[in-house]
């Protein structure tokens, strides 16, 4: 009788000295994405179209993430504009409003190319019978940005984590995972292992960039089940 082992592990790149950028970063899911890769010790960037918005907000993500980081580790967020942000940074988030998405991305084709972009914008309308998802023409958020990213490596992720909750730092730990998707393995390795930075969080391999449609429309569901039981449901995936 013959078994069947599983391949070891890949081991977790370290991510701990990467300069990330949050595109967005004024808003809700960019602010607490800020607030707690700063508290865990992640130099952050803040982007916005109002660079001196950007800095003000800045400087209360790092109070704030100060006052939650465990001893010795040092907290580090600092604003500015949405382009320099960009170049400045190692791997950027985006977290803008989907109505901007397209208008900020082929505006940063330069200064991101190269790079991981992490997008996390979700296409969402809403009408008098709540959230829907809006059709995109390339398929998803995630594959719009790759079209208008073409020498970036684009992964989907961070899209299920909700704001209130990133920025509630009373609660020092998150319950859920991460989805990411991407077509470079690489890239998608580093972006689960910037996820796992997040306490109580895991960033887990959810397939091809191709997938991203399903993985930003489960958002909607997420909206639909937060507002009827007045939650802030996540995502976690059992047995891995």
């Amino acid at each position: 009788m013959t078994t069947t082992q599983s391949a070891p592990a890949r081991p977790a790149p370290d991510v701990s000295r990467l300069v990330v950028g949050v595109l967005g970063g004024t808003g809700p899911q960019g602010r607490g994405l800020a607030v707690r890769l700063a508290a865990a010790g992640q130099r952050v960037l803040l982007g916005s179209r109002d660079a001196e918005r950007a800095s003000a907000v800045a400087g209360e993500v790092a109070e704030r993430a100060g006052g939650a980081a465990a001893p010795g580790v040092e907290v580090s967020v600092t604003g500015g504009g949405n382009a320099d942000v960009a170049g400045a940074a190692d791997l950027v988030i985006v977290a803008v409003p989907y109505d901007g998405h397209a208008e900020l991305l082929a505006g940063l084709v330069e200064p991101l190319a190269g790079k991981v972009v992490v997008d996390c914008v979700v296409p969402m309308g809403w009408d008098e019978k709540g959230a829907y998802v809006l059709a995109v023409p390339e398929g998803s958020a995630a594959l719009q940005a790759a079209a208008l990213l073409p020498d970036s490596h684009v992964v989907g992720a961070f899209h299920h984590l909700s704001a209130r909750l990133l920025e509630d730092l009373s609660h020092p730990e998150m319950d859920g995972d991460v989805m990411v998707v991407g077509d470079d393995r690489a890239s998608t390795d580093l972006v689960q292992a910037l996820a796992g930075r997040l306490p109580g969080m895991r960033g887990i391999y959810a397939g091809r960039l191709r997938n991203a449609a399903a993985v930003e429309a489960l958002t909607i569901n997420l909206v639909s089940v937060n507002r009827r039981y007045k939650a802030h449901a996540g995502v976690r995936i059992t047995d891995v």
